[in-house]
Formats: C-alpha cells, sequence, structure tokens
C-alpha cells in the first residue's frame, strides 16, 4: 500500500494517465482541427486563396501588394466581352492585319490567327485563353469597345476593364491594355486577381472555356473556305499534373515573372487562388499545387 503525499501525487498522476488513455482510445485526441495545418512556404512573390463558396480567405503572402501581372490580365478580358449585352458568341470577327503586327512587334504569345479569316468571339475567347493569343485579345478588344477608330475602341475597352474592377470594389488593380503587355499602369494583387477570376467563373462559358485542355477551331477563308486551326494548347499544366484542377490562367513577362491564376474542386469544395511574380513555370506550378493542397486542408 502506498501511502503519504508521494503516494497521493502517484495516485493522481496514474487517474491522469488512465483519463488520457481513455480520450486516446475513444479518438478524441486523435483528430487535429483542419486550421491547424501548416501554412506552405512558396517561392512567388505574392500569393492569396480563398475558399471560392464562401469568400474567406485561406492564405496570404503580399496579398495586397500591387505587381505586374502579365497575360493573367486576359480573365478580365474575357469577363468584359462575356458581359456584354446580347452577345452573340456565334458572331464573327474578320482578322486584321494590325493584330498580326501587334503581335510580330510585341514577340508576344499568339494564337496564329490568319489575317482575312472569319473567327466567331466563342473561338477567339479560346484563343485567348488557351494559347494566350495576344491578337486574339486584340480582335476582342476592338470589336467590343466603343469609337470611331481602332485606337479608340481599344481604349473604350480598357476602360471597361477598369470599370469591371471597380463594381467589384477592388482598389489595387488598374489596366492600360487588353492582354497584360502594358505601358507601365497595368497592375494588380494576388487578392484582386483572385477575386476577378472567381466572378469570371459565374459566367459558364468562361468555366467551359478555362477547363479546357485542347481547342480545335474552324474558321472561314477569306474565299469562303473552312481552315482548321493547329490545336490550341492550355498553358495551365495544372489541369493535367493536378486532379480537380478547373482553371483558370496563366502569365509571364521580363516585369511580371511568372504568374498563375487557378482553381480546382474537389469534393464539392472550390478553392481558388493566384500566384504572382514566380521564377519558372515549374515554380508557379508546385506553388500553386501547395497553396491548393494546403486550401483543401484548411477546409476539411
Amino acid at each position: 500500500m502506498i501511502t503519504g503525499i508521494k503516494g497521493i501525487r502517484l495516485r493522481r498522476a496514474t487517474a491522469v494517465a488512465i483519463t488520457s488513455g481513455a480520450l486516446i482510445a475513444t479518438g478524441a485526441l486523435t483528430a487535429a482541427p483542419a486550421q491547424a495545418v501548416t501554412a506552405p512556404s512558396i517561392g512567388a512573390k505574392g500569393g492569396y486563396v480563398m475558399n471560392n463558396g464562401s469568400g474567406s480567405t485561406l492564405y496570404t503572402k503580399a496579398a495586397d501588394t500591387k505587381r505586374s501581372t502579365g497575360s493573367t490580365t486576359k480573365i478580365m478580358t474575357a469577363k468584359v466581352v462575356l458581359a456584354q449585352k446580347n452577345l452573340n458568341l456565334d458572331a464573327t470577327v474578320t482578322i486584321q492585319k494590325a493584330y498580326s503586327d501587334y503581335v510580330v512587334k510585341n514577340n508576344a504569345s499568339q494564337a496564329h490567327l490568319i489575317v482575312g479569316d472569319k473567327v466567331t468571339v466563342r473561338q477567339l475567347l479560346y484563343g485567348l485563353m488557351l494559347p494566350s493569343g495576344c491578337d486574339a485579345a486584340y480582335a476582342l478588344a476592338d470589336k467590343y469597345g466603343s469609337g470611331s477608330s481602332r485606337a479608340a475602341r481599344v481604349s473604350n475597352f480598357v476602360g471597361k476593364m477598369n470599370s469591371a474592377a471597380k463594381s467589384l470594389g477592388l482598389k489595387n488593380t488598374h489596366f492600360d491594355s487588353f492582354d497584360g503587355i502594358g505601358n507601365g499602369k497595368n497592375y494588380s494583387t494576388p487578392r484582386d486577381l483572385t477575386k476577378i477570376a472567381s466572378s469570371a467563373m459565374k459566367n459558364s462559358t468562361f468555366r467551359t472555356i478555362v477547363k479546357t485542355k485542347s481547342y480545335t477551331a474552324k474558321t472561314k477563308t477569306k474565299s469562303g473556305g473552312t481552315r482548321t486551326m493547329g490545336a490550341w494548347v492550355n498553358t495551365n499544366g495544372l489541369l493535367k499534373s493536378y486532379s480537380g484542377t478547373i482553371g483558370v490562367k496563366t502569365g509571364s513577362g521580363p516585369e511580371a515573372g511568372y504568374c498563375l491564376v487557378f482553381a480546382a474542386t474537389r469534393h464539392g469544395k472550390t478553392v481558388i487562388g493566384t500566384v504572382l511574380s514566380s521564377t519558372s513555370i515549374t515554380k508557379r506550378e508546385s506553388d500553386a499545387t501547395k497553396l491548393l493542397n494546403y486550401g483543401f486542408a484548411k477546409l476539411g
């Protein structure tokens, strides 16, 4: 028989041990809360992730720091086009030499549209979002901007992009181009770009386009024939490497670095986010994968 103070202490320790054992046995201590997941370290200079369903923030890294966005700008280009009243996706646009000259002059990514071909608005949106065609972006801005000259129409279209940003309540975003090849005043933040993408994803046509891995357009030639274009392959590698990916858009440039706005759905939950100014295509996809995994872990 154990007596005295030592005995009391031992009995207490034994009781605690038995109680703890009972808790462990019932599993009460085995499940850590989802919030305890460790936030990942990413190489990108900026990052943001949110629950697309509720809009709640899941991760931030310099999420409100303004940076060049590269071709992730085209998310807003597509959003503005798709917001046009009485939009006819089957309406055609005749490809102008100015569009071709523009991509050559800027050594820009392109959909390789052929001057004189008639291309539908739907096809232009695929050419915009999959191969990141700056020629497709120019064609859309020219068609959906208002003005008596091409320059005026493009300027008006970019104005619509800025108006759309304001309507979303974004204060750290400004566009001065239709494709991300800016003139020093084309910028956004990881948080703002994520919100733009989340808004754009409410449109079913946008959702269909950005999750498409490859698309082959058949355009009308000057002579009235049909041209089968080379396949446009989506530049978003996560569509192949990350299960559940549903979009959204890549971007890159000397100033922007490597950017990616991404979204994925698993078990009925959608995580959406952005990384800006990563150091390579591989690194931006690695960063996005880490953030998606973290986002889903947080959601449980």
